[in-house]
């Protein structure tokens, strides 16, 4: 039996947590607010954890939407967070063909008039100028080696200077799951470090469409 993947873990997690609060729903006797429902998912995942019920894949989103749910509480939107987490996941389960998809998805950005350069070596700290426009750059190197036969076979860095969202969007679409975005990791000036793993199995939660 394979070893469950962070995909998988994620995805079971969330839905044990929608199920339940679906089943407090039910109960004409339960305070339907956002607040109450954010309690008590903050509940269910305390449980969860001390039960250790879930995978340690996911420990570390249980202990992040906990101090969030008890800091932030109907703030922390949590039943919404989990329903995202859910439906776009289950969207990615044909992640096959991601090097086709990729470029399906960077001709889309290039006909909306993003800077998008593939040709380049980004082995050293580069600065680009775009003139104010979104940008995407990835190395001309991983391009070529990291793609075999349209899927996606090692890791690819994409270096985005844009709104999030309209990236994160563009990535759904085309069936793609990002990685955060991480500034510090960047080789491109102004622009955050975006990775697309092998079969979209990201080792953490991924980029999401709010």
């Amino acid at each position: 039996m394979s070893a469950q993947t962070y995909n998988q873990a994620i995805v079971e997690l969330v839905q044990a947590g929608l199920s339940a609060l679906a089943e407090r729903k039910q109960s004409t006797k339960a305070i339907q607010t956002p607040a109450a429902e954010s309690h008590f998912l903050c509940s269910f995942l305390v449980q969860a954890l001390k039960e250790r019920r879930f995978s340690k894949l996911v420990a570390d989103d249980i202990n992040t939407w906990i101090r969030n749910g008890r800091s932030m509480g109907a703030g922390a939107q949590l039943p919404a967070l989990m329903q995202r987490i859910d439906e776009q996941y289950l969207a990615l389960a044909d992640s096959k063909q991601l090097g086709d998809k990729l470029q399906a998805m960077l001709d889309e950005l290039d006909e909306q008039d993003w800077v998008v350069i593939i040709d380049c070596d980004v082995d050293t700290k580069l600065k680009l100028d775009s003139d104010g426009s979104a940008s995407l750059v990835i190395d001309a190197s991983q391009f070529e080696q990291h793609i075999d036969q349209g899927e996606v076979v090692k890791a690819i860095n994409i270096f985005v200077r844009a709104d999030e969202q309209q990236l994160a969007a563009a990535a759904a679409k085309h069936g793609l799951l990002l990685s955060q975005g991480n500034k510090k990791t960047s080789l491109v000036k102004h622009h955050k470090t975006y990775v697309l793993q092998p079969n979209n199995q990201q080792p953490a939660l991924g980029l999401l469409v709010n």
